[in-house]
């Protein structure tokens, strides 16, 4: 081998996301002496490596570390990629870049805005840091009796640094909360009812706010092991197998094109829940699951002046953190009685912007989200062409996703609920809510979904561990196997602390 990889490890994790993070940090605290090496297509936008966006407190710096984190067109300066409007119906966040065609297939609904990031930290360096915990019919049942679920996402929330009192000086939060407690939490029991919604975000001692991207899940015991080593900029077109198992990856370098095979004992694929599957299938691991159980969050949104509202005396908050929270952020636990997923922040920290704020009474407009989950279809999947090839050189993609007689009653439910409990807050700026094209959510599941026996409906292990190539992990929010309504990345790394586990497990042996 030559250039800057090395010709074999221990370990070989695809994806710097939070998911990819984790295997690292695990592996780093329990198996001192084992070599990883982290490979990321995307750049490096932060210092340090693969920390949120927010805390770069100079907005020009800002925007361009979003703008290199755009994709494969992505560039330093001029027309923002991830901003290209091709119908108003498909506008991508800052810091993400949506598919330019196979989101959608005559006679379906598609994904119109399905959107990816490419940037060392992956998504968590753009995320809005929610983390809430399950509950229901989203937990996953084979970890619920062995009685691992709940003792794994702690773990996560211990990597994930999440926290539920950062907001807890906001002026406003509590009359939020009363007042929705007051429209929801009849007869639900205490884990379910309104709460302060738990977040991954710690606040300093000068009072400003910093959001935990890969950064704090890597931690200092990642970044301190000198066994562990992250190369940006480097795509991985290929898991090596011998004798069906894995055996190492094929990377290429993007500052040089220069292509490389890095041997590994171990594997872990932990892009994102499009890409994992891109690259099993380009390394010619076809599963009949592959791709498949495809799952978003439809997202209804609606924004609400709250009712009495006092302005707070001064906006030290808004000088310290750079966004305004007189709100806080706000959650509405999921059940199968009502199967959604709530929350509500103040706009100025809000992913969409629904309104401009009253310069007389900042702080006054809050915006209510409600996730819907999704009917889970095995129809509802993304495939793969062994002809065409996307900016990457990839497998080019296509989105196969319909919304099913049940998905539309539930939508329907979402949007006079999410009416009630605005006016439960204030008074509507509008009185119809909005549904937020497909794919806005980001939260994208199931297309590696982990299954307790290989009959075929999942792609891994409870261990994550690919069926079809012992030595292969898949990580991130594909591996999730439920229809979730809630933000999916605490339980997207308490999976990864599973796998994590295993690996460490196996190289003991």
């Amino acid at each position: 081998m030559s250039g800057r990889y090395p010709a074999s490890v221990d370990v070989a994790i695809v994806g710097s996301g939070p998911t990819g993070a984790a295997y690292a940090r695990i592996l780093s605290e329990t198996s001192p002496g084992a070599t990883i090496a982290m490979f990321e297509v995307g750049p490096t936008v932060s210092d340090p490596p693969g920390a949120h966006v927010k805390n770069i407190a100079d907005a020009d710096d800002r925007a361009r570390a979003q703008m290199r984190s755009e994709g494969p067109s992505a560039r330093e300066g001029g027309e923002r990629v991830g901003g290209i409007v091709k119908t108003a119906q498909r506008r991508a966040r800052p810091g993400t870049y949506l598919l330019e065609d196979g989101f959608q297939v005559d006679g379906e609904d598609g994904l119109p805005v399905a959107a990816m990031s490419s940037n060392v930290g992956g998504m968590a360096a753009h995320w809005t840091g929610a983390c809430p915990r399950p509950n229901d019919s989203e937990r996953i049942g084979f970890l619920d009796d062995t009685g691992e679920l709940d003792e794994l996402l702690a773990e996560g929330e211990r990597l994930l640094g999440v926290t539920s009192d950062a907001f807890d000086s906001s002026p406003h939060a509590p009359l939020v909360r009363g007042r929705l407690a007051s429209a929801v939490d009849d007869g639900r029991e205490e884990h379910e009812r309104v709460q302060r919604m738990p977040l991954a975000v710690h606040r300093r001692d000068d009072g400003r706010l910093v959001w935990s991207g890969s950064d704090v899940v890597l931690g200092e015991t990642t970044r301190a092991n000198p066994d562990f080593a992250l190369y940006d900029e480097s795509l991985v077109t290929r898991v090596l197998l011998e004798d069906g198992r894995a055996a190492g990856v094929e990377v290429t370098d993007r500052r040089t094109g220069e292509r490389h095979e890095v041997r590994a004992r171990f594997v872990v694929v932990a892009a994102d829940a499009l890409r994992t599957p891109q690259l099993l299938w380009a390394s010619g691991i076809r599963p009949d699951a592959l791709g498949r159980y495809l799952n978003d969050q439809a997202q209804i949104v609606f924004a609400v002046r709250i009712r009495d509202f006092v302005p707070a005396a001064g906006d030290e908050g808004a000088a310290t953190t750079g966004l305004s929270e007189y709100s806080g952020v706000t959650w509405v636990p999921f059940t199968d009685d009502m199967p959604f997923h709530g929350q509500v922040m103040q706009l100025d920290a809000s992913p969409v912007t629904l309104a401009d704020d009253d310069p007389a009474a900042p702080g006054s407009i809050v915006g209510l989200g409600l996730f819907c989950a999704k009917d889970l279809q095995a129809s509802d999947r993304v495939e793969f062409s062994d002809a065409a090839h996307d900016g990457y050189g990839m497998p080019a993609m296509t989105l196969h996703y319909t919304l099913t007689s049940r998905d539309h009653e539930i939508i329907a439910r979402a949007k006079d609920e999410v009416v009630r409990l605005g006016r439960a807050i204030g008074e509507p700026l509008d009185d119809r809510p909005f549904m937020m094209p497909l794919g806005a959510s980001l939260h994208y599941q199931g297309t590696t979904r982990m299954g307790s026996v290989d009959d075929g409906t999942s792609v891994c292990s409870p261990d994550s561990e690919v069926w079809a190539a012992p030595g292969l992990f898949v990580a991130g929010n594909g591996v999730i196997p439920t229809a979730t309504a809630c933000n999916p990345t605490l339980t997207g790394v308490a999976l990864a602390v599973k796998g994590a586990r295993k690996i460490s497990l196996l190289m003991s042996e």
